[in-house]
């Protein structure tokens, strides 16, 4: 039994390399004919060029990442009008997605704005980040 067994392994491995070489002179014979590499899957069809295309930037849109930490004051702004608000609802108040804000959540913890108290967060008053 373990004769037929160690037989039939390596009838496939024999195969296996029959159709690997195959399969490299049919690559072979396609980049003849078109002359472009074909890519594994979920790579985008430039990935096969040598240097990636760089465009330049669009003109009327903005370079970069907005100024002036908007998705943080939006974030304060909701915990400073509902105390006790948690991550999930501010997400949903603002229409992101929450792992986001819980990122942004404890740098405004850090800078003294808010505090987080069981699930919720409060904002900090001035005499309470002064303490």
């Amino acid at each position: 039994m373990a004769g037929f067994i160690d037989a039939a392994v390596q009838d496939i491995d024999n195969r296996l390399k029959e159709l690997r070489e195959e399969e490299q002179k049919l690559i072979a014979a396609r980049v003849a004919l078109t002359g472009a590499v074909r890519r594994g899957p979920g790579r985008p069809p430039h990935a096969a060029t040598a240097a990636p295309v760089r465009r330049g930037r669009r003109p009327g849109r903005p370079r970069g990442r907005r100024g002036g930490n908007t998705r943080s004051n939006q974030a304060l702004e909701l915990v400073r009008s509902q105390p006790g608000i948690t991550i999930p609802q501010i997400a949903e108040s603002l229409k992101i997605e929450p792992n986001y804000l819980y990122r942004v959540m404890p740098k405004l913890t850090s800078d003294g704005l808010v505090k987080r108290e069981g699930q919720g967060w409060h904002a900090l008053t001035a005499s309470a980040t002064a303490e």
